[in-house]
C-alpha cells in the first residue's frame, strides 16, 4: 500500500528575485508539497504523532519563503533540506514553487521549479 500526503496551494507573499524591484515590492508565490510516507499506524490508532503533521510542513515552507533569495531554486533547496532533516519517515518528496506574474518582459502567468526524489 502506498500512502501520500499533499499540502497544496500554500499562498505566500515573498521578496525573491534578482531584480531590485522584487526585493522592495515582492510578489505572490504558491507552494505545493507532496510526500510519501507510511501512515498505517496513524490510520489505525488515530494519533498525530504517527504521521507527518501538515502544520509542520506549512511552517517549514513559510519560514524558508520568508528568507529572501535571488532564485526560487535556492528557496526550494532550503525547503527540501529542512523537510528531509525534520520530517521523519519520508519515502519521497516533491516541492513545487510557483512565482506568479514574474517580471520577465512577457505575458507569463507563472514560472515554477520542482524538486523531487527520495530523501
Amino acid at each position: 500500500m502506498k500512502h501520500s500526503i499533499e499540502v497544496s496551494g500554500i499562498n505566500i507573499y515573498a521578496f525573491h528575485g534578482c531584480l531590485e524591484e522584487e526585493a522592495r515590492i515582492g510578489g505572490n508565490y504558491i507552494v505545493d508539497v507532496y510526500l510519501e510516507t507510511d501512515f498505517t499506524q496513524a490510520g489505525l490508532k488515530d494519533e498525530l504523532s504517527l504521521t507527518v503533521d501538515y502544520v509542520n510542513v506549512n511552517k517549514i515552507v513559510a519560514s524558508e519563503m520568508a528568507i529572501r533569495s535571488n532564485l526560487i531554486e535556492h528557496v526550494g533547496q532550503r525547503i527540501w533540506d529542512k523537510m528531509t532533516a525534520e520530517l521523519i519517515g519520508l519515502n519521497y518528496l516533491r516541492i513545487k514553487i510557483r512565482k506568479l506574474m514574474p517580471p520577465i518582459n512577457g505575458n507569463v502567468d507563472e514560472v515554477a521549479i520542482c524538486i523531487e526524489g527520495k530523501p
